[in-house]
């Protein structure tokens, strides 16, 4: 006779598809609490200065060390973790909502709207993100509203393109011409109807390039034009760090922490994608 072996519990299903997603959810939720909390939980002022203390290792003093002008490391990476999430979630929310409005209208208006607004997201990803962003910001002056601007005018045209899409999808579908036979104003359907039915694969693309956007202006502050020194900013450490070798600590800990940011958020994604969607769910 042969034995039919039973299915895994719905739970540990579950549990081994949004496994990731919890973990990376937990990372997220932990250094939005860190950033919060940083002024009340670092053991140091981020700038306070201690040349008697410099380059110090790792102990309990210092539980990451010193950098270059005896700063405590550990203190930097707290207060750094508020001014990367908060430029993160600037430029992807302000993004998002520019570049959704954007293909929205494209694609309810058509015509020489579509055309013209399409071209110009066209023109926009001609160039390479980075380098954009690095330009601009170089033109606007080092500061971090300037970066931020500065990956805004770069930012937007992905979510341009795929708020187009997604639109272009609703406004065939059966309720929309349903609202335009009641008389609906144009705006009301796209503002009340359309743009709500597109939230989901945004929510998405907006979750997986939070980490891309943290990634991104730290690579800026590397590169000197994010932040004006002394503030506390995770790639300026990073930078401070890169040629001191013995040091490990000034520049691995920054790193570190940039990476679990990363990897959360990215986890949190892939999660969402696939609880939105409707196969996935029903497994």
């Amino acid at each position: 006779m042969r034995v039919v072996p039973r299915s895994a519990p719905r739970w540990r299903r579950r549990l081994r598809r949004y496994g990731p997603a919890w973990f990376g959810g937990g990372i997220v939720v932990a250094w939005i609490l860190i950033a919060i909390l940083a002024p009340w939980i670092s053991p140091y002022q981020p700038n306070a200065v201690d040349v008697t203390a410099r380059l110090q290792p790792p102990s309990w003093t210092h539980w990451m060390g010193t950098d270059t002008l005896g700063r405590d490391v550990f203190s930097r990476l707290l207060h750094g973790a508020r001014l990367s999430l908060s430029a993160g979630f600037s430029v992807v929310i302000l993004g998002a909502l520019l570049g959704t409005a954007i293909g929205t209208i494209a694609a309810w208006a058509r015509g020489w709207w579509d055309e013209g607004l399409m071209r110009l997201t066209d023109l926009v990803l001609c160039f390479p993100p980075i380098i954009l962003a690095l330009a601009i910001a170089a033109a606007l002056g080092i500061g971090p509203m300037n970066t931020v601007l500065a990956m805004l005018v770069v930012w937007w045209p992905k979510f341009a393109r795929l708020g187009r899409a997604l639109a272009l999808v609703q406004r065939s579908q059966e309720y929309v011409e349903a609202a335009t036979v009641l008389g609906l104003k144009p705006h009301r359907i796209l503002l009340r109807h359309i743009m709500p039915n597109t939230l989901g694969p945004l929510a998405v693309l907006i979750t997986l390039d939070l980490g891309n956007a943290i990634l991104t202006f730290a690579g800026l502050s590397f590169l000197g034009l994010g932040v004006i020194p002394p503030m506390a900013e995770w790639g300026s450490m990073v930078a401070e760090g890169r040629e001191l070798v013995e040091q490990w600590w000034v520049a691995a800990f920054p790193g570190l922490a940039i990476l679990t940011v990363v990897v959360g958020f990215n986890f949190c994604g892939d999660g969402l994608r696939d609880w939105l969607d409707p196969k996935g769910r029903t497994q």
